[in-house]
């Protein structure tokens, strides 16, 4: 009896180390889905993307929300116009993370305005510490075939970080192709 007693102590005493050590594990490996979205479109992968690979979800929204005349593209001076005319251009952002370093992989999602990412998102990169973290640009677009000009800026950004290429995703993409690409850039 005190044999099996004792048995049965070690295995719970084995248990509770695994716990440990894979609360702790699971705490500094956290995956965030970050997004920017304008029009709704990001916002939907995005989400989908977050349920899929079970990540935390946080909107990069702005102080002062875009109206429809703030994103004509067509108006040199509508405020997206001249934001992506300036290159060091930063709007400010509404709210922050508040446990930041707890993430290991950000993927950042956004639309793609004049072949690029929104100011917006470079305001994002530049209020956290990306030392020692991946970054994974996803976008949308309904004309821009890739990312790799945000990648570079955002590596630019975030010199400590490993910037990945990234994917354009239309609106329509399925959360199981959506998985399946994050699991190849994880």
């Amino acid at each position: 009896m005190k044999s099996l007693l004792y048995v049965l102590a070690v295995i719970i005493a084995v248990l509770g180390v695994f716990a440990v050590v894979r609360t702790h594990t699971t705490k500094s490996d956290r995956v965030l889905v970050a997004y920017f979205s304008a029009t709704g479109n990001t916002k939907s992968v995005a989400e989908k993307l977050a349920k899929e690979i079970d990540a935390d979800l946080f909107a990069i929204e702005p102080e002062q929300i875009y109206t429809a005349d703030d994103l004509n593209w067509r108006n040199d001076k509508s405020r997206s116009s001249i934001e992506m005319a300036d290159k060091d251009s930063r709007p400010a952002i509404a709210s922050n993370i508040k446990d930041f370093a707890q993430y290991k992989t950000v993927f950042v999602g956004f639309p793609i305005w004049w072949g690029r990412e929104p100011a917006i998102i470079n305001t994002f990169i530049g209020s956290y510490n990306f030392d020692g973290k991946t970054i994974i640009p996803f976008a949308t677009s309904g004309s821009t075939p890739n990312t790799d000009e945000a990648a570079a800026n955002i590596q630019a950004l975030a010199p400590g970080a490993k910037v990945l290429t990234g994917k354009r995703f239309s609106t329509d993409v399925s959360g199981a192709e959506l998985k399946a690409w994050a699991n190849e850039q994880m």
